[in-house]
């Protein structure tokens, strides 16, 4: 079913700030000579079923290079905790529905499959009460499997999450079973008044010992669905990384 034709509007919203201990100025850096947030909201404009895209950022260098390659773009507070937060205020400052569906897309992947986000966004018209989703890949790197930086999720049997962590989850104990790794990517969707709700939800015990906001979610008792994609999306943590993305542009052209 379309759903511009069930008359869902739905929103991609990018944060992107400029300020970062690991790598500062990351949404400018320049990806086989374009920068990575023009890369990000390129691929997100490509979406069939996404009405609106907006980077939501703190940074005036952001806003104008955004601005120059014709995005939209709204100025948030400098004082958001959390992407979420950054998500949630540009939200308010769009005048965004409640019933409205909110996708947070990651400006550090800049490799993103569009059909990633209608996977998204599908079960909020396929299952009328989900309030939350975000994506899964079936793990095929091996390091991946037990390195923190890449984060681990365990899904119940109708599709929604049980646990995500930087540890290797399931423990394959007795090393008997065939047992199969997911590694969650971090894009969400929410309804508008989830996300607010989500926003002023308190941290969570879980959340703060494994650093994932998204365990909040699960300790105050909510459901996130999870859909698992056929395609990757690595992503840029380090200056280092951006000649891994480039490799990987260069080797399909």
């Amino acid at each position: 079913m379309n759903i511009i034709k069930r008359k869902m509007k739905i929103t991609a919203i990018i944060p992107s700030r400029f300020d970062s201990s690991r790598f500062q100025g990351k949404p400018l850096a320049l990806i086989c000579g374009k920068p990575m947030i023009q890369m990000v909201y390129e691929r997100a404009r490509s979406v069939k079923n996404i009405n609106r895209i907006i980077v939501a950022t703190d940074s005036q260098k952001i806003f104008e290079v955004v601005k120059k390659f014709g995005g939209e773009v709204v100025m948030t507070s400098d004082e958001c905790r959390s992407g979420t937060d950054r998500v949630a205020e540009a939200a308010e400052i769009l005048g965004l529905d409640e019933n409205d569906v909110i996708v947070n897309v990651q400006g550090d992947q800049p490799l993103m499959h569009p059909e990633c986000l209608d996977e998204l966004v599908r079960p909020f018209i396929d299952e009328p009460d989900i309030e939350m989703s975000t994506l899964a890949f079936k793990i095929i790197k091996e390091k991946e499997i037990i390195d923190p930086k890449d984060v681990k999720v365990v899904i119940d049997n109708n599709g929604y999450a049980l646990y995500f962590s930087r540890s290797t989850i399931p423990f394959d104990q007795e090393q008997k079973e065939n047992v199969h790794y997911y590694k969650h990517l971090g894009f969400y969707a929410y309804t508008y008044s989830f996300l607010q709700k989500f926003r002023n939800m308190p941290a969570g015990k879980l959340e703060k010992i494994e650093k994932l906001e998204q365990l909040r979610v699960l300790e105050q008792g909510y459901k996130i669905k999870v859909i698992v994609t056929k395609y990757d999306s690595p992503e840029v943590d380090l200056p280092k990384d951006i000649t891994i993305i480039e490799d990987i542009i260069n080797k399909k052209r």
